[in-house]
């Protein structure tokens, strides 16, 4: 295990964060505080939303509750660790914690990959096929998707996690970073990592390069289909559902493929810790609000949703 060398596997690792800047600790504990607190209300509302209202019981909101379910547990598996270390001078997390965090960080960040590319399968089917959407996305395959996303993205933990786990250490365990994740792991390892690296940029090219290849190729045909919609509503109300997704797309793959793909080309580290800040806190609070601000069916539902609760009230 990774613990192999003098020191023990109970051990607690240190993560650094911006420890080397403490005048801005507490700016980033109120900036990642709020960022926090409008993830669980965004993506609560949303899940919330989307059980509730019958109008919302449709493949693309089933999709919609499932990253936002995701979004929840990806951010409380780093953000609460985050805030204690900045809060106080103790900057450390658990041998377990740490294992932990890199174990559901990585699950959920690669199940987000694989969720995003049946999404954009989800806009094809309602673009490019219309008359057949709701015998194509029936409930049996809607499951079957959501399913092979949650688990893909599982096996993709335990690869690269129990893989990363088994590098000894070279007597320290001072992380330089937010939290534990794949690449700043290895560079605390002994000896030579280029097998490591080479499976951790494998894994990634597939699970970042190859679905957003798919989900590009897919809008390819999505705005074919769009421009021969002879109705300007139409256009519109398929341009703005379509939207939203390709956002959150470029969001969250390219801050991962910066991350995970660019890791030996950043030259300065601070910009790789800040990418990880963005991906693990940014991208699952404006998720939400990219889908709200600009779809008319979550406003209605929410609209609704608050008219039930005065006439109860």
């Amino acid at each position: 295990m990774m613990g192999a060398t003098s020191n023990s596997s109970t051990d607690a690792f240190i993560l650094l964060g911006v420890s080397d800047h403490p005048q801005l600790e507490i700016i980033f504990f109120v900036v990642i505080l709020i960022s926090y607190l409008m993830t669980l209300v965004g993506n609560a509302t949303i899940i919330l939303l989307s059980h509730l209202d019958a109008r919302l019981h449709t493949p693309m909101y089933f999709f919609l509750s499932n990253l936002s379910s995701l979004d929840l547990a990806f951010t409380t598996s780093s953000v609460p660790q985050m805030l204690i270390n900045l809060w106080g001078p103790d900057k450390t997390i658990s041998y377990g914690g740490c294992v932990t965090q890199l174990y559901v960080f990585l699950w959920l960040g690669a199940t987000e990959c694989i969720l995003l590319v049946v999404m954009a399968f989800d806009r094809y089917v309602a673009v490019c096929r219309p008359l057949h959407y709701t015998t194509i996305m029936n409930p049996r395959l809607c499951w079957l998707l959501a399913a092979i996303a949650w688990l893909g993205g599982l096996g993709n933990s335990v690869i690269q996690s129990t893989f990363t786990l088994q590098l000894p250490l070279c007597g320290h365990r001072k992380v330089d970073n937010f939290l534990c994740e794949v690449p700043a792991m290895i560079k605390l390892a002994c000896g030579d990592t280029s097998l490591n690296e080479a499976v951790l940029n494998g894994v990634c090219t597939f699970f970042t390069v190859v679905p957003l290849s798919i989900i590009l190729i897919s809008y390819c045909y999505i705005a074919q289909a769009v421009l021969k919609i002879s109705s300007a509503e139409g256009r519109r109300k398929a341009f703005n559902t379509c939207f939203s997704h390709l956002v959150v797309v470029c969001l969250f793959y390219g801050s991962a493929i910066y991350a995970y793909l660019l890791p030996a080309k950043t030259s300065n580290q601070d910009q790789g810790k800040f990418i990880s800040l963005f991906y693990s806190v940014v991208t699952p609070m404006v998720n939400p609000l990219i889908y709200t601000l600009r779809n008319k069916e979550v406003k209605g539902a929410l609209r609704r949703l608050l008219g039930k609760g005065r006439e109860v009230g």
